[in-house]
């Protein structure tokens, strides 16, 4: 499978970066960024930041909404449950948005910061083809995560190998100093069931693609609905030492199948502790099977990583 080289586009209205041959990157002007209130200043004095992470570790995860509109967010038993998940992630990135308004990720997040919580998100364009077209978005706890606004983009696909165009995030982890907090680029990512796997393994290139972005990032996590198992997702080994933070464990609310997970190279993200999971939401929010698949199909998945570049205080990781 061809590589692809990415090229910088120099000026322009959107100051985006294309990907030569099949991918474009867009730039901000595609996107809504939401601040929720004032920026949380860092802390000065060590031990203040490191009680940012108590236990030196962030969890990321992903969660498949499955067409969340205005009408599962006027049901409160739902929102209150969504509201709980999201609240247990340091970063979380969504799919499945499907509301034509502009403003339901904005009425979902103050729901979140209403205990006095300081989340925000990015979400990016409509994406997919007609009527199943969706939107994701990364929901953040700013007290702990960081996000470069400057590097928020879509790959868009013009060969259409993609239904949907991930989202890709840039963040770090506030607490640590500057030079040791663990960065990492985040790629949202949903793919349609395809018997011919043909859709899932184009996620390689998109992987490459975004390693070589020109924003010099090792440390790049594939995340979201692959409609997957671990067996499938060896279509995805030109990425090296691939590793799925999940293996052989159903992520779907009837328990059915394995679809969501996180990916990356372990050669680059060595800040990944080993610890991950499944958030039975039936059990841990005390709901039955109907009351969950009112929520979603899907159940939400996480990872836990290092605050550390490197995955200790002081040892950077390779570049």
């Amino acid at each position: 499978m061809r590589i692809l080289l990415l090229m910088l586009a120099l000026g322009g209205i959107s100051g985006g970066v294309w990907v030569a041959q099949k991918y474009k990157i867009e730039g901000l002007d595609h996107f809504s960024l939401k601040s929720r209130g004032d920026a949380i200043a860092l802390a000065d004095d060590a031990s203040e930041r490191a009680a940012q992470h108590p236990s030196g570790t962030i969890r990321i995860a992903t969660f498949d909404l499955h067409y969340f509109t205005f009408a599962k967010l006027g049901k409160p038993a739902v929102v209150k449950s969504v509201v709980d998940v999201l609240r247990r992630f340091d970063a979380i990135a969504l799919q499945g948005l499907s509301s034509p308004r502009d403003d339901l990720m904005t009425r979902l997040v103050d729901q979140l910061n209403s205990t006095g919580r300081r989340y925000e998100f990015v979400i990016g364009p409509r994406s997919g083809r007609e009527p199943n077209t969706e939107q994701f978005a990364f929901v953040f706890d700013a007290a702990s995560i960081d996000i470069d606004r400057t590097a928020t983009y879509t790959v868009a696909d013009p060969g259409r190998l993609l239904r949907h165009d991930p989202l890709v995030a840039s963040f770090s982890v506030r607490g640590p100093a500057a030079q040791e907090a663990f960065t990492f680029k985040l790629v949202n990512v949903h793919v349609e069931p395809d018997p011919s796997g043909a859709e899932l393994a184009t996620l390689a290139e998109v992987y490459r693609a975004v390693q070589r972005d020109g924003q010099e990032e090792d440390d790049v996590i594939l995340l979201g609905d692959f409609s997957a198992d671990e067996h499938r997702l060896r279509v995805l080994n030109p990425i090296p030492n691939l590793t799925a933070a999940l293996s052989a464990t159903p992520t779907t609310t009837r328990g059915t199948k394995a679809c969501d997970n996180l990916l990356f190279s372990r050669d680059a993200t060595i800040e990944y502790t080993g610890h991950s999971g499944v958030v039975d939401i039936c059990r841990e929010l005390n709901l039955t099977v109907s009351q969950a698949l009112e929520i979603s199909e899907h159940l939400p998945v996480w990872a836990e990583f290092s605050i550390y570049e490197g995955g200790l205080p002081g040892r950077l990781a390779r570049r």
